[in-house]
């Protein structure tokens, strides 16, 4: 990694981490509406970056129809959480973008429909990845801790990010190669990552117990069971991107963030892991408050 790099790197996150922090904190106003806004801006972006890592394959999709299937999902929950609207809207904001991608081909084409399913499968695509995922951070608006809870998830992801790209490049020159789909990573950095996701969640529960307090287990093994099973996905996360981007040839998803690439760069893990740790705080800590 180039010094160029390396600062463009630490400038994102001792900048980008307290402005999200702040937001998160600060602006936690129909359930926390200014962070779901953040999700669907990104969720746009992510899936427009999709969308151009597919054309490098023959999946021919147009930015602007990406911008607004990749959307959808954050957008149906954010007026769900944010709005109280009825869960059905997103069933129904799927089967509009389902049906103009269906439908569009009839008109579209007139009598060449030679790319028709390279560009519903390429459409279908940027519907679930990153919005589909990304959405379950808005799914954490609705919990009654939504902020220690966000914050939690937040930090479980950015300790993994950062610990494990420290330890890999401290300790991790001799035993790297243990993903294919990422030969840089090393094992060193996989188990500094995932101890301290691990480490993370233990602290939650120590300090934050009103948030984070368990009906299942005690709730030192709840964080730990969290921070563990979250921590994997969050390298999961990292690696299905890795193996997108190695299948189009690409060694980055974009270019609009100085030192990391594109916008799927910067939140594969986010989107990946976001899921599993709603699921597993639901189950271990979210009954104790209901």
């Amino acid at each position: 990694m180039t010094p160029k790099i390396l600062i463009a790197r630490l400038f994102i996150f001792f900048a980008g981490l307290p402005a999200v922090v702040a937001l998160i904190i600060f602006l936690p106003h129909y359930n926390h509406l200014a962070l779901n806004a953040l999700v669907i801006l990104v969720s746009m972006l992510g899936a427009a970056e999709f969308a151009r890592m597919l054309r490098f394959k023959g999946f021919e999709l147009k930015t602007a129809e990406a911008v607004l299937l990749g959307c959808l999902s954050p957008v149906s929950m954010t007026l769900i959480v944010s709005f109280d609207t009825n869960y059905q809207i997103t069933q129904s904001l799927f089967v509009i973008g389902a049906s103009w991608l269906l439908v569009s081909e009839v008109f579209i084409h007139h009598q060449n429909f030679s790319s028709a399913l390279h560009r519903v499968t390429a459409g279908f695509a940027v519907m679930m990845y990153p919005g589909l995922f990304l959405s379950w951070t808005i799914h954490m608006a609705s919990l009654k801790h939504a902020t220690m809870v966000i914050l939690g998830f937040s930090l479980t992801v950015i300790a993994n990010d950062s610990i494990a790209w420290a330890c890999g490049n401290l300790f991790g020159r001799n035993n790297r190669g243990i993903f294919k789909a990422s030969p840089g990573k090393s094992l060193a950095g996989f188990i500094g990552g995932l101890a301290s996701s691990v480490a993370v969640c233990v602290l939650l529960v120590i300090f934050f117990p009103a948030s984070y307090e368990s009906d299942q287990i005690s709730p030192i093994p709840s964080g730990v069971i969290l921070g563990l099973l979250s921590g994997i996905a969050v390298t999961f996360g990292d690696l299905s991107e890795s193996v997108l981007k190695r299948c189009c040839g690409l060694k980055d998803s974009g270019y609009l963030i100085p030192g990391r690439g594109g916008v799927l760069d910067s939140v594969d893990s986010f989107a990946f892991s976001a899921p599993v740790f709603y699921i597993l705080f639901r189950y271990f800590f979210d009954g104790a408050h209901n």
